[in-house]
């Protein structure tokens, strides 16, 4: 898959009769991805086939969107996008406010103590609620559990895949 792309939804199911298709969000921005006239690309998740799209409509259904197409009309045309992704071109990312950050660009960044001392590196994020937590593979291979709260996360450098930590005791 292209590192170029950023993931902002995928299809689950259709919807009606109508060509609509109900999308799982993976994009903070559900108003701004799926605005009428947005392009998209469908991306088939093994093969990486792709097929540009046009938002026809968009509207919230519980916690899922669904999408319609300008392309399609009815429900047999779209039946064979259920579990494609939908995707931008990070060229399209939306500039985020001061202090946050998107997955990717956290994702690959060296974790480095206060003390100085070079921990490891991040290679996942999860979000079991409050807070994210920054999986950090350590270098003796183990794994470090950083809560990013302001006690922890100390300074976030992109540019320079830098990210300095206060280690509180019993992190490590």
């Amino acid at each position: 898959m292209s590192d170029s792309l950023l993931s902002v939804g995928k299809i689950v199911n259709t919807h009606g009769i109508r060509g609509e298709l109900r999308v799982l969000l993976q994009t903070d921005f559900p108003e701004v991805r799926f605005a009428p006239k947005n392009r998209l690309l469908i991306i088939h998740p093994e093969t990486g086939e792709r097929f540009e799209v046009t938002v026809q409509t968009a509207r919230p259904y519980k916690q899922m969107y669904i999408v319609k197409f300008a392309e399609f009309s009815h429900i047999n045309e779209v039946e064979p996008f259920k579990g494609r992704e939908l995707k931008v071109p990070k060229t399209e990312s939306v500039e985020l406010p001061e202090n946050e950050y998107y997955f990717h660009e956290i994702i690959g960044c060296q974790v480095v103590s206060d003390e100085g001392e070079d921990l490891g590196q991040i290679v996942e994020i999860l979000r079991p609620g409050a807070n994210d937590v920054w999986v950090t593979k350590l270098t003796s291979g183990k794994q470090l559990l950083l809560p990013v709260i302001d006690d922890v996360v100390l300074d976030v450098n992109v540019k320079e895949k830098i990210i300095k930590v206060h280690v509180m005791e019993g992190l490590l």
